[in-house]
């Protein structure tokens, strides 16, 4: 199944009735061969010709993407690391972007690259696997995005690869840090999963490339950007909400990564025209 992407599926994007007037995206779904390790394709395409440049923000997944890219700063194929601060990317002119994003823990356990190397980084796709020479070029050959996607799935299908418990153990983990908003301790993670905290740490840095405490801030901020753009209760109920020990330190925390205030993210949020 394809289609357009839907107001459930904007977390982690910010500002985003405002950055939909700016750029369209599309998700499509990932094939067999990915699907253990991936768990989307997205089509980013913007045509700002005439128009200022635009900077577009991002609260990232703990997630490495690989993007491939058509720009007027680059063009090819990229591995994106995680992303360990607020992202922005200015679209300027015409351009696009096709990735797909692997699950947190993903691409370390199918290709066995040290994902932490690429934390807050890029890397040209060729420099990581260099046996993908030539795929960028043929995937942005193609106009259609279904196309696209048949060429990366067709790669990556013959790549071989064992089961691997850690990795299994791994997603677990993160996908409760991302759906149980009560988890906002490391503690907690590691008596729910019986797991000392230096083995969780080793595990989060070989194969999410940052550690368990930063992956629970994330996705607190994430809910919480989400919940202040569509509507959320009062401030001190909402820190609460998130575990945070009080509405002071939720605000200080909101702050100083997305760079302004939760009640003026709010307000500009909501008055942005959809």
């Amino acid at each position: 199944m394809t289609g357009a992407a839907g107001t459930g599926e904007m977390k982690g994007i910010l500002h985003p009735d405002e950055q939909a007037r700016h750029r369209s995206l599309r998700r499509l779904d990932v094939g067999p061969a990915l699907a253990e390790f991936a768990d989307r394709y997205w089509v980013v395409r913007w045509d700002l010709r005439g128009r200022p440049a635009y900077r577009a923000e991002v609260l990232s997944f703990p997630c490495v993407n690989l993007t491939f890219e058509r720009t007027s700063t680059r063009t090819g194929g990229f591995v994106n690391g995680v992303s360990t601060t607020k992202y922005v990317r200015e679209l300027d002119g015409e351009g696009e972007t096709f990735g797909i994003r692997f699950r947190p823990g993903g691409f370390g356990a199918f290709t066995g690259c040290d994902v932490a190397a690429l934390r807050d980084d890029a890397a040209p796709l060729t420099q990581v696997l260099p046996e993908a020479r030539g795929l960028a070029e043929r995937v942005l050959a193609e106009s259609h995005d279904e196309h696209r996607r048949v060429l990366i799935e067709e790669f990556f299908a013959g790549r071989g690869r064992t089961d691997d418990p850690h990795y299994a153990l791994v997603s677990r983990i993160v996908a409760a840090m991302a759906e149980d908003s009560e988890l906002t301790r490391v503690d907690q993670v590691t008596e729910r999963f019986a797991i000392p905290v230096r083995t969780l740490q080793r595990l989060f840095r070989r194969y999410v490339g940052a550690g368990p405490k930063w992956v629970l801030r994330r996705f607190r901020l994430q809910d919480a950007a989400d919940l202040l753009a569509h509507g959320s209760p009062e401030l001190a109920e909402l820190a609460a909400g998130l575990g945070y020990f009080d509405q002071a330190h939720f605000s200080r925390e909101f702050t100083a990564e997305i760079g302004m205030s939760p009640g003026e993210y709010a307000r500009r949020t909501r008055s942005a025209p959809g």
